[in-house]
Parts: C-alpha cells; sequence; structure tokens
C-alpha cells in the first residue's frame, strides 16, 4: 500500500479501522496483536455498512474460498495463522456482535459453524484448527458485523491471548 491514512483514534474513523487490517506485520507478532488491539478499541457500531457489508456486495476484492445463501467465507488479509478464513453472515439481522444473539439467530449462528467446518475440511486442515469470535472492544472486535476467524495450519497454544 502506498496512500498512508490516519491511525485509529477514539471518534470511530472507519477509514482509519479499515487501514489497520490493510498492514501486515509478521504473523503472531507484538505489532500485529497491538495493531488489532488498538483497531477494536477504535471501532464502533454505527449502523452504516462495514467493509464486510461491502465485501458481500463485491465493492470490496475478497478471495472467496466459498458462499452458499446464508455466508461468505474469505481469506482475512492480515493473516495470522497460515490458513485464516473470515466466515461472515450474508444478512446480519441485528447480529452485529455474538452477544447480540436472540432465539431467532440459532439457525444462521449454526450455519456459521457448519460453513466453518466445511472450509477447514476444503482447506486439509484435518489435524485440527481454531474457531475465534471476538465480541466487542475487550474482545477485540473491530468490524461490528458477526463473523468467525477459522485458523488453521500450524500448532494453536493455549490460553489464547
Amino acid at each position: 500500500m502506498s496512500a498512508q491514512l490516519p491511525p485509529p483514534t477514539a471518534s470511530g474513523n472507519r477509514l482509519a479501522v479499515i487501514a489497520a487490517h490493510l498492514s501486515c506485520p509478521p504473523l503472531g507478532s507484538p505489532a500485529a496483536m497491538s495493531g488489532e488491539k488498538e483497531a477494536a478499541l477504535a471501532a464502533e457500531p454505527t449502523g452504516t455498512p462495514t467493509i464486510f457489508d461491502k465485501i458481500i456486495r463485491k465493492e470490496i476484492p475478497s478471495q472467496v474460498v466459498y458462499e452458499d445463501e446464508k455466508v461468505l467465507a474469505f481469506r482475512d488479509i492480515s493473516p495470522q495463522a497460515p490458513t485464516h478464513i473470515i466466515i461472515i453472515v450474508k444478512v446480519k439481522d441485528g447480529l452485529s456482535r455474538l452477544s447480540k444473539a436472540e432465539e431467532r439467530h440459532v439457525e444462521i449462528l449454526g450455519s456459521l459453524l457448519y460453513a466453518a467446518k466445511v472450509v477447514a475440511k476444503q482447506e486439509g486442515l484435518d489435524d485440527g484448527f481454531r474457531i475465534v469470535i471476538n465480541d466487542g472492544p475487550k474482545g477485540s472486535q473491530s468490524v461490528y458485523h458477526l463473523h468467525l476467524h477459522l485458523l488453521g495450519g500450524r500448532q494453536m497454544n493455549w490460553p489464547p491471548g
């Protein structure tokens, strides 16, 4: 990237949050984790279209690895593991974060997990993988559109951080 965008701020500068996702420090490095934390703390649920809404509408390119009528899965642009796939719901229906889920969301939540299993098999993650859902600022959620991170291709550590 040649254009420099301003750093994330508490004012919710969405371009800055997106810019934080576009920089790619080494996997698992303190800089990578710090950038994600800062982006999460700067993010605010606004009700406006998220970067994921724009990916669903094909306004922003992505490397799609799976799609059905309910979910879309694509490669993360700042991977934290050799395989790092984002799996998103296509219709938010109020699901900006997991803690907003209601009983009416049970089916779509199941669809997200089932899609993760399908993608993991497709990606050859037979030895195992990790599913992560970040929720809210302290959970390091930087995009307020419910999504899963499918991580694999290396040994995962415990506790996760």
